[in-house]
């Protein structure tokens, strides 16, 4: 079910329109107004890119990439030391003191998107990630898939079944099982996007877009002064992160896509993607090729894109349809084999285009 780890998380999201580079650079830049400006920097195994206005012309990125690395620090798997991975690397779960407020948002919030998928968003698939290679042990291509050893892996996921902590603050987080882990990398971007968000909020900022990996929260207006252009890519194995299938434009909202079309592999002619079905084990390819979702906050977005990728086309039409303020864009193969689109009703106010 999950998004690959951090050194695999791509932006499948796609380029903001006319706003960034492909490289990241160190320090802000200046746009075409003054007022605005351009950071750029790396987090989470991908990139991030930030264009505010602030009349002051502040340089925030180095308060922004102190937040990002503490919030690496408790949420990583690529790091021994954080928290998710002391959790992970337990026997029987890991006492917390309350100050671990990042972890604890990430988990209570994975609770809340599983139980609103019935399952189908489960963080506890960690084990199954490493197992087909997409996880912090290592890209390794499995070449004969194991029945036996997927289903025993299978047995340790159910995110309820770890017990404990279900606030901010201390308790002990307990799991039955000394296999069972967390990964939050299907969760965590759009946890920063957010918070990076609240940063320059906090900071008087009013105006802003903000991109980690493709997940992206715009507030207030862009330099065109206007709503914020944002591009979704062409979900094909060939197309590069700059060909686009649409673009919409959003003000004070959230968007993050989902898509098993980039971070796959093939091994004895058949292809693996790095979304694991925590139903069935194994790697899920249905013929819903993206999802893209709106919602408030961008954590949010980020969780349910990955849920759809799980779900398929109709039961994520179903769960989208009953949700207040959020919206999908999901692109599908059609029989024919050409690409078609479901877009709920509230994605016209997007003004989504092709």
């Amino acid at each position: 079910m999950i998004k690959n780890s951090y050194p695999y998380l791509l932006a499948i999201l796609a380029t903001i329109l006319g706003l960034f580079g492909c490289q990241p650079s160190a320090g802000p830049s200046h746009s075409a107004q003054s007022s605005y400006l351009k950071i750029r920097g790396e987090t989470m195994g991908t990139y991030y890119q930030i264009t505010y206005r602030d009349s002051l012309e502040r340089d925030l990125q180095p308060g922004i990439d102190s937040l990002l690395l503490a919030i690496n620090e408790e949420v990583s798997t690529y790091i021994d030391s954080s928290v998710i991975s002391r959790f992970n690397q337990s026997v029987d779960g890991l006492q917390l003191t309350g100050t671990e407020r990042h972890f604890i948002i990430n988990l209570m919030k994975s609770r809340e998107v599983h139980a609103l998928s019935e399952g189908a968003f489960d963080p506890t698939v960690m084990p199954l990630v490493n197992y087909w290679g997409f996880g912090y042990t290592g890209k390794n291509p499995v070449t004969g898939v194991d029945s036996l050893e997927v289903g025993r892996l299978l047995r340790l996921v159910g995110l309820s079944r770890i017990t404990g902590v279900d606030s901010l603050g201390p308790g002990r987080l307990r799991k039955p099982d000394p296999g069972m882990q967390l990964d939050f990398s299907a969760i965590a971007k759009g946890y920063g996007v957010d918070q990076v968000g609240a940063y320059l909020e906090s900071h008087g900022v009013k105006d802003y877009l903000v991109d980690i990996g493709g997940e992206a929260l715009a507030r207030g207006l862009s330099p065109r002064g206007a709503a914020w252009r944002i591009g979704i890519n062409l979900p094909s194995e060939d197309a590069g992160l700059t060909d686009l299938y649409s673009s919409v434009e959003i003000r004070d909202k959230a968007l993050a896509t989902s898509g098993n079309y980039r971070n796959l592999y093939e091994s004895n002619g058949v292809k693996f993607s790095h979304t694991i079905n925590p139903f069935t084990g194994f790697p899920e390819r249905r013929y819903l090729l993206s999802a893209s979702i709106v919602a408030d906050d961008c954590m949010t977005a980020d969780a349910l894109a990955t849920t759809c990728m799980v779900l398929g086309l109709e039961r994520s039409r179903e769960l989208i349809e009953g949700l207040s303020g959020v919206d999908a864009y999901l692109i599908f193969s059609a029989e024919d084999g050409s690409m078609a689109v479901w877009a709920s009703t509230g994605m016209a106010a997007y003004s989504p285009t092709r």
